[in-house]
């Protein structure tokens, strides 16, 4: 039985096609990490750059030389176990306009907010439009999900190494129902959490 639960499941290869011929334009690279804090707390954090191959101007504006970060903008978000935020910092190591270093100035306003359902909306209702930053919001968005693939693992790893015992589930984890691999009637669902599964009711095959 434990031989045939640590058979990795068939791959389908869901390789890209050849591309046309082309050249390298631009990249943006971003990279999310979660660290575990010595004092009980969590810190996520985001980095953004754009590199465009070769040199350009935004009318009026210096020129920006190619290879040369025009974005390199950080995050770090402290969350507690509850993924509140208990502080944020952010630096802009390189930005396309001075008018850039206004635009953090708004985000110490989710402190206190939660990393959640409606994450999307606190940050707007905080740090949207002329009020922060397009590709600040971009890395915040999605350090939701990088704090989820660290918190709840993060904390059983704490939990393992103190030899405490892991708490009873009573809720289902908030990404069942999110994607096809959790949906609540898929074998996944039925391995991992069995108490949540629910399997599909019968066709009626009734005239």
């Amino acid at each position: 039985m434990i031989r045939t639960l640590n058979i990795r499941p068939a791959r389908i290869p869901l390789a890209l096609p050849p591309p046309s011929p082309r050249k390298l334009s631009h990249t943006r690279t971003v990279v999310y990490q979660g660290f575990d804090r010595e004092d009980g707390l969590w810190d996520i954090e985001a980095q953004l750059t754009d590199v465009k191959t070769f040199g350009f101007q935004v009318p009026n504006e210096r020129l920006f030389p190619g290879d040369e970060p025009i974005h390199n903008l950080k995050i770090r978000v402290t969350l507690d176990n509850k993924m509140v935020i208990q502080d944020i910092a952010t630096s802009m190591d390189d930005i396309p306009h001075a008018e850039c270093t206004g635009a953090p100035h708004n985000m110490h306003k989710l402190i206190g907010c939660t990393m959640g359902p409606g994450w999307r909306k606190v940050i707007n209702q905080h740090v949207g439009g002329t009020d922060g930053c397009t590709h600040l919001r971009e890395m915040l968005f999605n350090m939701a999900t990088a704090a989820y693939q660290t918190l709840p693992s993060g904390q059983w790893q704490r939990r393992e190494l103190a030899g405490q015992p892991h708490p009873e589930m009573t809720q289902a984890p908030y990404f069942l129902g999110q994607c096809h691999s959790w949906a609540y009637d898929s074998p996944t669902v039925q391995r991992a959490y069995p108490m949540f599964f629910k399997p599909k009711p019968p066709h009626d095959t009734a005239a």
